[in-house]
């Protein structure tokens, strides 16, 4: 009996190709579109209800693969779990991370639900990572084998349930691979141009997001050194995050950098780059892939944002799902609200959130 897999189907070059390379190997593929409420739509449409440009590429692919397509609207719950996540961190004075949160509780939570009603028994994805079963039956995460693509970071927080049926096709496979597969298969005209922002901020700063969808209200409050001396005023620390330098709007003989975000008295504090270093950070609501919570302190690489290189770290747990991170080198711009991931070679041991 042929295999049936759903495809997480954006319209971009990634999911497009992981669908024909599944259809290839004779496999039943459905592919789910997932509607987030976000969407850009066509100006010039006439249709009562015009697909989003992305719904449109994601048609496109699926009629030239050769498979069926459903649209799932999931605006509702991406609104709850994802948007509102988003604003309620910078309202608490950190900053967040999305697409953590959307892979988890949309994509492997109501579109992966979708799809075993469907009768699809694994939902595959675009992400450039892998999944290995091990011996003792548990699913261990590990990092795609292309390092510039690799986006282990952005799952670490998917359980075992989730890993279970999940699927990575592109995960041993280079993204130079990729494209010379989708030009080999025409692919390349068919798909859209992949995008680096969030998907639901597009044509806008996330400072004019937060401003017109969440009515974030101008807080103006002291901007202060790192000796407590004020130098000058802000208009809310929302438009802030820690390791920024652009657009404080302080001049000084050397660039000054957002140091930290102090809610409580709503100031925001700036220094040198050399004060952004710092050995430690608290994270908290670990989720251990793969492996018991260590009961003693282990060797760990954490990565401490998406574009940041595993640095060597001492990982002591505080609880099963707390632990301090002591780097063996100071490290800069370590970012409340960002996800910690712990890696121990090319294995993704779990990830949480720094405090």
């Amino acid at each position: 009996m042929r295999k049936t897999v759903a495809v997480a189907l954006s319209g971009g070059l990634d999911s497009a190709v992981t669908a024909a390379i599944l259809k290839k190997k004779n496999c039943r593929v459905i592919g789910l579109h997932f509607r987030t409420g976000y969407e850009s739509t066509p100006s010039n449409s006439t249709q009562s209800r015009p697909l989003s440009l992305v719904e449109s590429w994601a048609h496109r692919v699926s009629e030239q693969i050769g498979i069926p397509l459903e649209a799932l609207d999931c605006s509702e719950t991406f609104k709850k779990e994802v948007v509102c996540y988003f604003i309620d961190a910078y309202r608490s004075g950190k900053t967040p991370n999305p697409c953590v949160v959307c892979n988890q509780r949309i994509k492997f939570g109501l579109v992966l639900k979708r799809a075993l009603k469907l009768g699809a028994s694994t939902l595959a994805t675009g992400h450039y990572a892998r999944i290995r079963q091990e011996t003792n039956g548990r699913y261990c995460l590990l990092k795609g084998v292309d390092a510039a693509k690799d986006q282990s970071y952005f799952l670490a927080r998917l359980t075992q349930q989730q890993l279970s049926l999940a699927m990575f096709p592109l995960g041993s496979l280079t993204k130079d691979q990729v494209r010379k597969m989708a030009r080999a298969w025409g692919l390349t005209s068919c798909v859209a141009r992949e995008s680096q922002e969030l998907c639901f901020v597009r044509h806008q700063t996330y400072k004019e997001f937060l401003a017109r969808s969440a009515g974030f209200p101008r807080e103006p409050g002291l901007i202060i050194n790192t000796m407590g001396q004020t130098v000058g005023s802000h208009q809310g620390l929302h438009a802030y995050t820690v390791g920024q330098r652009k657009g404080i709007g302080i001049p000084g003989p050397t660039p000054y950098y957002v140091l930290r975000l102090d809610k409580d008295q709503n100031r925001l504090v700036i220094g040198a780059e050399s004060d952004l270093a710092a050995t430690e950070c608290l994270v908290t609501r670990i989720n251990w892939i793969g492996t018991d919570p260590p009961d003693r302190p282990i060797s760990v690489q954490t990565r401490i944002r998406y574009r940041h290189r595993e640095a060597e770290s001492v990982l002591t747990p505080l609880d099963p799902c707390t632990a301090t991170v002591r780097f063996c080198k100071a490290q800069h711009a370590i970012t409340p609200g960002q996800a910690a991931v712990f890696y121990m070679d090319e294995r993704v041991l779990g990830g949480g959130w720094i405090a």
